[in-house]
Order: structure tokens, then sequence, then C-alpha cells
């Protein structure tokens, strides 16, 4: 398969569906040594434990530590949209006893006068200040050479929808944990200015996730109005493959939304069609999202061990929606949505049901039910359309009627 890739760059991304090399999709179920999996039991107690291992060793890397102290600091209350909703901005202080510090500041928008809210926690691309075109909103992230404009990225946070819906929406940049740059994000992250890691052991990816983690605990325990027995992971693109990962390695939440995540994230690594592993490594300098490990089989992704239908399945027996879009063939929708069909194995052995056609259903149709898959059309993005379904998904859950 090796030889599909030019060694020599430019790289040319393929798109056509007759050029991917024949790929076997392994079946979920079965464990390495080949024993079948046929009980909730034996999912839990072998296969489940293993791939996660396998996740961590060529992927997403190890777990990162927890903090001596956390702290968290009430910055901002204000109520905004008329009266509709209440926003927040928290600090959240993380200490070690070594004398380290390491700060990220949280943006928790909440319906007015409600309580037990459903939350959707989710990282943002740029900085809390592009969220809303508020000049309360303290800026954060990056402010150098990414567009800073304040409320640039509206369109990604349908504020009227979600809290007219009742749930509540928490966002920190993901800049502020890792920065998200080959050359100076290890630097620039919480890996070393507060644990000081090994740099063989740990990804970018893995360390947003321990973000979105630590922003659950900020969301738990300083947040009364929210649930915390309902809560959503949910991420766009790069952000997207952090929110499968999430899914996987914190049982917390208990649905994920994964947007346009492409290879790494919902979308078949052995398809080789638009974005790669190689192309991740070696064209966009992305391979730090990854451990460094990875690197070592982007050119021959068929000698993993593991396939990303199997990451898709560890959200069972939890609910999981995977989003492509019609113009964002880089992401490859056919990919992401076989890797959802080819989950379907773990959610039938807990009762679950997922899509049921090996062919993918026509643009803007939902199927599936525990473990669903929309594609939206348009373009590379997450806008209200995308969350429409991700509440319908939830209400399911929940158990929320309207």
């Amino acid at each position: 398969m090796s030889n599909y890739y030019t060694q020599q760059l430019p790289w040319t991304p393929n798109y056509d569906e007759n050029a991917i090399p024949p790929h076997e999709i392994p079946d979920p179920l079965t464990c390495f040594d080949g024993t079948k999996i046929t009980t909730p039991e034996e999912w839990f107690s072998k296969r489940r434990p293993e791939l996660m291992a396998a996740y961590r060793k060529y992927f997403y890397g190890e777990e990162l530590p927890l903090p001596d102290k956390t702290e968290y600091t009430l910055l901002e209350e204000k109520t905004i949209l008329n009266g509709l909703g209440i926003r927040r901005q928290i600090e959240l202080k993380f200490s070690m006893t070594s004398g380290a510090e390491y700060k990220i500041i949280m943006l928790v928008y909440l319906p007015a006068g409600k309580k037990d809210v459903p939350v959707f926690t989710t990282l943002n691309f740029v900085g809390n200040h592009v969220v809303e075109a508020d000049p309360d909103i303290i800026p954060t992230g990056n402010i150098g050479d990414l567009a800073t404009e304040r409320g640039s990225a509206s369109r990604r946070y349908p504020l009227d929808l979600i809290l007219g819906k009742g749930y509540a929406i928490a966002a920190v940049t993901h800049h502020d944990i890792f920065f998200d740059d080959q050359d100076t994000g290890w630097q620039n992250s919480v890996c070393t200015k507060l644990f000081q890691l090994d740099p063989e052991k740990y990804s970018a990816i893995g360390a947003w996730s321990w973000g979105l983690s630590r922003m659950l605990d900020c969301l738990t325990a300083f947040v009364p109005e929210v649930d915390p027995e309902k809560a959503i992971v949910c991420g766009h693109s790069r952000l997207g493959k952090t929110s499968l990962w999430t899914m996987a390695r914190d049982e917390r939440f208990k649905m994920a939304c994964v947007n346009d995540s492409g290879c790494g994230g919902a979308a078949l690594n052995r398809r080789l069609y638009g974005e790669t592993l190689f192309s991740m490594e070696h064209c966009n300098k992305f391979g730090f999202w990854f451990v460094p490990l990875m690197k070592e089989y982007c050119l021959t992704p068929e000698k993993l061990p593991v396939e990303q239908n199997e990451l898709i399945a560890l959200a069972a027996p939890r609910y999981i929606a995977v989003h492509s879009a019609t113009e964002d063939q880089w992401a490859d929708p056919t990919g992401e949505y076989l890797s959802t069909y080819y989950a379907g194995p773990v959610f039938r052995l807990f009762g679950m049901s997922g899509p049921e056609s090996e062919t993918p259903p026509p643009p803007e149709t939902a199927v599936g039910n525990e473990l669903s898959y929309y594609c939206r059309i348009g373009k590379h993005d997450i806008v209200a359309a995308d969350f429409a379904h991700y509440i319908d998904r939830a209400d399911q859950l929940f158990g929320i009627k309207r």
C-alpha cells in the first residue's frame, strides 16, 4: 500500500474512489488474539482495555496527570440575548507543589432560569473572543497571526438555538492548553509548563482532551445549573478528532458530537482518500497532534493494529453523532460514514442501533439512533444545522420531550 504515496513532496491527495487501495476494516469485536467478544462483560474486561492501550500507544498518548491543586474563580457574569441566557467567564488555575501554575479561561453560556441543564463542552479555535462580539469577553489564545476579530466565529456557536432549547455550552480555546503549532506548541503547553512530560509519550490531541476533562471538572464543581450526568463533548475538525478521543477516555461524557473530523478522527485511516496520516505528518506539519510513533506508520496505515471504527466503538454504550459535509472531501465523508457503520456491532452488543446500510445516506438525512450519522450540505464548518441534529440526539438520550 505504501507505493500509493510519492516519496517527494508536494504530495497530491487522492479524491478518486477507484484509486483507493484494497484494505480491510477490522471487526471491533475480534480481539488481537483472535478471540470473539460476545457479551458486554467481555467487551469491558478484555476488548475495550486492549483497544484503549493501542490508541494510547500509536495515536493519542498516555493520560496526562492531574494537577496537585485546582482553583476556580468567577471573572464575569452577564445576562445576554435579551434575558435568554447568562454568560460566565471562569478562570481555572492549576497548581503543582513544585510551584508551577497554569491558567485557562472558560466561557460558559447557560439558559436563564434553568436547572439540571445538559451541557456541550467544547474547544474553540483562535480564542474565546471569536465566540461572541462582546468587548467584555477576555481575549485568549493566539493574539498574533490568526484572525482575532471579535465574534468572527459566532456562526459556530448558535447561542439562540442552544440556549433556547435549554442547553448550556462551555468553551475554551485549544491554544491555551497546547498551542497549535509544530514548532512552538510543546513548549507552550500544559505538558511542559505544568508537568514537564516526555514528548515521546504525549500528544496535542491528548492534551486538548485532558483540557476538556478539566472543563467538566469545573462545570461539575462550580456551575450548579449544569447536570454533570448530561455532559456532551463536541468538536469540529482537529477538535472533532479530540472529541472522539475524549469520549473514549472519559466515560463521564454521555454523548460525543464529532464534526468533520477526518483522518485520525472518524474517517478510516486505510482508505487513503483526502486527508491521510501521511499528509498530516509530511505535508501539513500536523504530526504533533499524535504521538511521535504514529509517523512510523503514516506510509503504511494498514500495519496499525487498530482502525477508526474501533475508536468510535469505544463510545458504546453511550451516544455518538458523527457529522460530515458534502463539500468537505478532505475529511472523507464516505470514510467517516463507513467508520460509523462498522462500529455498529459493538453498539448492537448493547442492544443499541446505528446505520443499517453500508451505502451512505443522501445528504441532510440522519441515520442511526444511539450511533448516528448525518451529512450536511455545505463546507467544512460547524453551524446551526449541525447543532440542531446534535440536540435532537441529546433530547432522546436525556428523555427531553418537546
